[in-house]
């Protein structure tokens, strides 16, 4: 099933800067894809367009999960993101609530009943390794127990696809491999993986599709 499927799209900035054009991109169920590229070349741009970050106004084709992202309504982009789970690299966890705290708050947002909530909080935070840490709060906690718990409250929706912009981009290389472990075991249980990231040693480890961000274009290296 494809999930996503851009067929000649231009990605510019809010301000109107073409930033990438004539982007063909596909992405399909369980398919781990790497955009790559140097700083600036318009990867985080690209993901934007996928969560309606960034809006996209001129394409021959642009569906994200069955949605027509040229057409989507404001109003409806909340519906569609709730289908999807986005991991940044600063984490961008709630510094003043525990874990445990910080996924509640997501859950209550997308309408889980109350009484469902801890146990699928258990749950995520076992698939991303962090049993025992929901009473933690995130200054407690190394860069990659932060980011676990991210890449946990981005599975809290069971998401077909994930968005990962830069997640191993503050960690080290021990700690960066683990997360893609877990990242490439999501992947494997069919959730579709889209990660930018310019560690060209992490694609070699763990192999996937690769897009490059190059002069303009989106490639396949």
């Amino acid at each position: 099933m494809v999930l996503i499927d851009y067929q000649n799209v231009e990605v510019s900035q809010w301000d109107g800067r073409k930033i990438l054009s004539q982007v063909d991109f596909s992405v399909s169920e369980g398919e781990f894809v790497y955009v790559i590229g140097r700083v600036g070349a318009g990867k985080s741009s690209l993901l934007k367009t996928i969560y309606q970050e960034l809006d996209i106004e001129e394409a021959t084709r642009a569906e994200v999960l069955g949605t027509d992202m040229t057409t989507i309504r404001r109003r409806d982009v909340p519906a569609l993101r709730r289908q999807m789970g986005i991991v940044f690299q600063d984490f961008q966890l709630l510094g003043d609530r525990s874990v445990e705290d910080n996924l509640r708050f997501v859950l209550e947002a997308t309408g889980w009943p109350k009484a469902e909530s801890r146990e699928r909080i258990a749950e995520v935070l076992a698939q991303a390794g962090m049993e025992g840490k929901a009473a933690s709060m995130p200054h407690e906690l190394s860069g990659g127990e932060q980011q676990r718990i991210a890449i946990a409250r981005a599975l809290l929706n069971s998401p077909k696809l994930i968005i990962a912009d830069e997640p191993t981009g503050n960690l080290d290389h021990e700690t960066a491999t683990g997360i893609m472990r877990l990242l490439r075991s999501i992947a494997d249980k069919g959730t579709a993986v889209v990660m930018s990231t310019h560690n060209i040693s992490l694609i070699e480890d763990f192999p996937g599709t690769v897009y490059e961000c190059r002069d303009g274009r989106l490639i396949r290296p």
